[in-house]
């Protein structure tokens, strides 16, 4: 019995590290530059 509550207790905290984990390497996002092209519309 004793085996498998450390078992789940090690699950839940390798768990809580992976996702600490993935919460800093997610958080990188790309840099933004506004874009602004003319465009020439063919109206008839």
């Amino acid at each position: 019995m004793w085996r498998l509550i450390k078992l789940l207790l090690y699950l839940v905290v390798l768990a809580g590290i992976g996702l600490v984990g993935y919460a800093y390497i997610a958080d990188l996002t790309p840099s933004q530059t506004r874009v602004s092209e003319p465009v020439t519309l063919d109206v008839n």
